[in-house]
């Protein structure tokens, strides 16, 4: 995609007052004036999207804009990825939606199963949400028990059973971290369901033991985000997950392993392949298609056998349409050899120990976590590493947000929440990350010193 004629160039300032109109606009028809909550940024900062290409995208007032928001994630290969589009384009003249199995459907499930190593068997859906939805339902019938063990800080869907304790979850709310407190992040959610939900703080293997010593019989699922997409991408301590399978064996409970925002991103397996931890089912969608909505969960052969007719219920009238399944194909078939995904890790990790160098040079405090792929900063000192939700908590927001909105006001997009993480994508060039760099060192030293 070309730019605008007359528009601005990432690093330069041009006009907001298109965006904001158009944002009034959308105000009197949709409330907020957005489809997702996570979209809000207010009408001053509003940026209606008219495009994208690659690692680029324009707003309604011809601005260009370096993009490490990636639609949250999704867009693993880039913005309008020819290979996945010209698949796409290829099938949805034949049809996309039909009331039987396709060939295109089975060859996709062929490729999950081939990938990554805890999947046998797959069902598709359209949303992480219904994702791990489906994967609650599984486990609840499969085990005969109705509680869920969660984790403070992990999100897995907007759903009633998982809004609790979320990413979006007052501190003070938790209560103490020996005795947590499920915290309810919206009204509209039945009372009853927080007596089925058991939050404990991430990394804390006393907390879990303690738990499953005390209510593992009752429970059907651990479900885990094995690296907090929703917080920073906070990393597991050696031997976390490791622990949440043995425990998971010795009473019965199915793990989980919510990979919608690892799966495909931060290997070819996802995180199951990094660590070595294979749960009973797992849950994707983000990478799975690009940026095209498609999402899937599946797992052992045994547990995944309890779903179908008459059995265990799973249906939706999209799932494993001929659009997604033509982008899962295109997109997997880019990543299955690694190579892709390694020169995205090559560049993530030149980001991440430039955004260090420039953020010590200026004297601010930072800690860059995760994976290249996938990674976050957070504002506070090194003493530590932040590894669960309180300590996330404590780091400095406020300043955060001043700085990624100065960035964006510039050209360059990181989410302005610092539970968000940075994300990069195949077509991130080495001059997106020069760019990237340059304005961050004159955008830190401003910031710090309006503060």
């Amino acid at each position: 995609m070309k730019v605008q004629t007359g528009a601005s160039q990432p690093g330069t300032a041009s006009s907001n007052r298109t965006n904001q109109a158009l944002m009034r606009r959308a105000m009197r028809v949709m409330p907020d004036g957005v489809s997702s909550n996570f979209r809000y940024w207010g009408l001053n900062d509003a940026i209606v999207v008219t495009g994208a290409k690659g690692s680029h995208f324009w707003d309604a007032d011809g601005n260009e804009y370096i993009d490490y928001r990636l639609g949250f994630g999704p867009v693993i290969l880039g913005h309008g990825y020819e290979p996945v589009v010209e698949r796409v384009c290829e099938v949805i003249r034949r049809g996309v939606t039909f009331a039987f199995t396709t060939e295109l459907e089975i060859k996709v499930a062929e490729r999950m199963t081939r990938m990554c190593p805890g999947l046998e068997m797959v069902r598709f859906c359209n949303s992480g949400s219904e994702a791990t939805q489906n994967a609650l339902r599984v486990a609840r019938g499969y085990t005969g028990r109705e509680k869920i063990i969660k984790f403070e800080g992990h999100y897995h869907g907007m759903y009633d059973y998982m809004l609790f304790s979320t990413a979006g979850a007052n501190p003070v709310g938790l209560g103490f971290r020996y005795d947590p407190i499920p915290y309810q992040e919206s009204s509209g959610i039945p009372r009853a369901m927080r007596d089925l939900i058991i939050t404990l703080p991430f990394n804390d293997f006393d907390e879990l033991e303690d738990a499953c010593y005390r209510q593992g019989h009752e429970v059907a699922a651990v479900i885990v985000e094995p690296v907090m997409g929703n917080v920073a991408g906070i990393l597991p301590k050696p031997g976390f997950l490791e622990r949440i399978r043995e425990l998971c064996d010795e009473y019965g409970i199915i793990m989980i392993m919510d990979e919608v925002k690892t799966g495909f991103r931060i290997a070819p397996g996802g995180a199951q392949a990094v660590y070595g931890v294979l749960p009973d089912l797992a849950t994707y969608a983000k990478a799975l298609g690009n940026g095209f909505p498609v999402a899937a969960f599946g797992g052992k052969r045994e547990v995944m056998e309890a779903v179908g007719h008459h059995k265990i219920a799973h249906s939706g009238t999209y799932n494993g349409n001929s659009v997604a399944m033509a982008a899962a194909d295109a997109t997997l078939e880019a990543l299955e050899d690694g190579s892709v995904l390694e020169t995205i890790g090559r560049r993530g990790k030149r980001l991440m120990e430039g955004i260090h160098a420039v953020l010590d040079a200026e004297g601010i405090p930072n800690q860059l976590i995760g994976w290249p792929q996938m990674f976050g900063l957070l504002l506070t000192d090194r003493e530590e590493e932040v590894r669960e939700y309180r300590q996330y908590a404590r780091t400095e927001r406020e300043f955060y947000e001043a700085l990624m909105m100065a960035l964006v006001r510039r050209g360059i997009v990181p989410d302005s929440d610092a539970r968000e993480p940075w994300f990069l994508c195949y077509q991130h060039e080495e001059e997106d990350i020069d760019l990237t760099l340059e304005i961050l060192r004159e955008v830190a030293r401003e910031v710090k010193e309006n503060w």
